[in-house]
């Protein structure tokens, strides 16, 4: 098994330093999830530190959410508010929880975070058993672009201190449409190297995976303030409706 099949990888690596990073402001979604939610019970699929999630609630829409980090959750538990939002610690793929739901989201690209490919079409499937009739399950993610990928590897020097290094090295898989990504920090204190990686798709591959999981595609827009999708857009915020 590879490294990368670790669901809680990402949350052990990267929880500390996470609501410090360069976020979305999580407002826009909010007001989009609120809509849909209406007064039904929502869902947040590896829900982190509840950047989205906690706002959302705070609004009075009912939120759970599933999420592979220990490390996310303890973050999320400090916050105003974060305490009371339901939680399980599982991977998201298998959707371990009880619906109905009228509303599950997954937001910033996460769905690619699965980067097998069978991971991604179990994880529409188990969305898919959890929706009520009729309920909505969102995606947000990245439109690939072929130009970010037209290598086989690239580097690029993220920091350089008077203590320390840091460097982030990808390398492309355009075949199988993956990528490996180690962000290396070399420091007086040694060298440490944090692993990541994507399965990305086009939307209309997503399409294909919500169809068979039978879920319908409703509305698609470029972003969570509703701007109409295009053949220009650079991402997407997917609307997908249970029968």
């Amino acid at each position: 098994m590879s490294l990368l099949d670790d669901p809680g990888l990402f949350g052990r690596q990267w929880a500390e330093g996470y609501d410090e990073g360069a976020n979305p402001d999580p407002g826009p979604a909010v007001d989009f999830l609120a809509d849909l939610a209406g007064g039904g019970r929502a869902l947040e699929l590896a829900i982190g530190t509840g950047r989205v999630a906690v706002p959302l609630a705070a609004r009075g829409v009912t939120v759970e959410g599933v999420e592979a980090s220990e490390e996310m959750v303890a973050r999320l538990r400090v916050k105003p508010g974060g305490d009371q939002i339901p939680v399980v610690v599982a991977d998201m793929a298998d959707v371990p929880v009880t619906g109905p739901f009228h509303l599950v989201y997954l937001v910033y690209n996460t769905l690619f975070n699965l980067v097998r490919a069978e991971r991604q079409a179990d994880c529409l499937r188990n969305v898919a058993r959890v929706l009520a009739p009729g309920g909505a399950f969102v995606v947000e993610a990245f439109v690939p672009d072929p130009a970010d990928f037209d290598r086989d590897e690239q580097l690029e020097v993220r920091q350089v201190t008077e203590e320390s290094v840091t460097l982030r090295v990808h390398r492309y898989d355009r075949t199988a449409q993956t990528f490996l990504r180690q962000t290396i920090r070399f420091s007086n204190d040694g060298v440490s190297v944090k692993p990541f990686g994507m399965h990305y798709r086009w939307p209309e591959q997503i399409d294909e995976l919500a169809e068979r999981a039978g879920l319908r595609l409703a509305e698609r827009y470029a972003d969570w303030r509703r701007t109409p999708f295009g053949p220009d857009s650079r991402s997407h915020v997917s609307v997908y409706r249970a029968p």
